[in-house]
């Protein structure tokens, strides 16, 4: 298995970003059409996000190519490395065809251990966070306007203190419903709409809490290492390490993630 080397992963990861933020560039706030994913309801996907992903594939290929690549638009490429670039081209991409800057690229690369460090990036307003979650190396950083500085999560404990964010509360269904109804008045403030977004601003100190359900395996990898290198906590509703379920629950400190899990971990899947 090859290992992940923090420094020329991260520096290639970055690599990745810079390229889609060329590719993304023309087209946000470009009135592109968006396709309907789900016969049953609306999961839209554009031509950026499949411009992303094919221009990520191809670089990815050229420098790695035995690692494997997940991404949302087009499946999976087997690892014959033991390493796994995972992929959401744009995650928000109702939020990107609202013109809406809350939308990220997210680039993870995983092993068999899970993800081992990341970016979240906004092209639009020029933040890259990059996290590393690599055993007793955690860190996460943000680079903006030519500067770049360690992030650490809020030291808020208690439910009644904290900032919440989901990307939207109607998407529970059933049980996961009434779970975060009785979450929800709990806390502080709760925010809603800002899709990965909103676990970068957990790492930046400014939400304390982010609760959600049903995402994908290129939802979450991207997520992982971002929030545990700024000293954040983040399970499924079991309070399970590996996501692999959906449900993720991700919380500034130990203390905070277990008092909101017990109140998610009776729906937990």
């Amino acid at each position: 298995m090859s290992p992940i080397r923090p420094e020329d992963d991260l520096a290639f990861a970055a690599r990745l970003a810079d390229a889609a933020r060329e590719v993304v560039y023309p087209l946000f706030r470009a009135g592109l059409a968006a396709d309907n994913k789900d016969a049953a309801g609306f999961d839209p996907v554009t031509e950026a996000d499949r411009a992303i992903e094919a221009r990520l594939r191809t670089l990815i290929a050229e420098r790695f190519p035995e690692d494997g690549v997940l991404g949302e638009e087009e499946g999976a490429r087997p690892s014959t490395s033991g390493r796994t670039w995972v992929l959401d081209p744009i995650d928000g991409t109702r939020a990107f065809i609202a013109g809406i800057p809350t939308w990220t690229v997210l680039i993870g690369l995983a092993d068999d251990t899970g993800p081992g460090l990341s970016v979240i990036d906004q092209p639009h307003t020029g933040e890259r966070f990059l996290g590393v979650a690599l055993g007793t190396d955690r860190r996460t950083m943000l680079e903006h306007a030519g500067r770049t500085r360690a992030l650490r999560a809020s030291s808020v404990k208690r439910l009644r203190d904290a900032v919440l964010t989901t990307t939207d509360p109607y998407l529970f269904e059933a049980g996961e419903a009434e779970a975060f109804a009785r979450l929800r008045p709990r806390v502080r403030l709760a925010r809603y709409g800002l899709d990965a977004y909103g676990y970068a601003m957990l790492a930046l100190g400014g939400v304390d809490l982010v609760v959600e359900s049903g995402l994908k395996p290129w939802d979450v990898a991207a997520l992982v290492p971002v929030i545990r290198g700024a000293g954040g906590v983040v399970t499924d509703w079991a309070g399970r390490a590996r996501i692999e379920t959906g449900q993720v629950l991700a919380a500034a400190t130990p203390a905070l993630h277990e008092e909101a899990l017990a109140l998610l971990e009776a729906c937990a899947l």
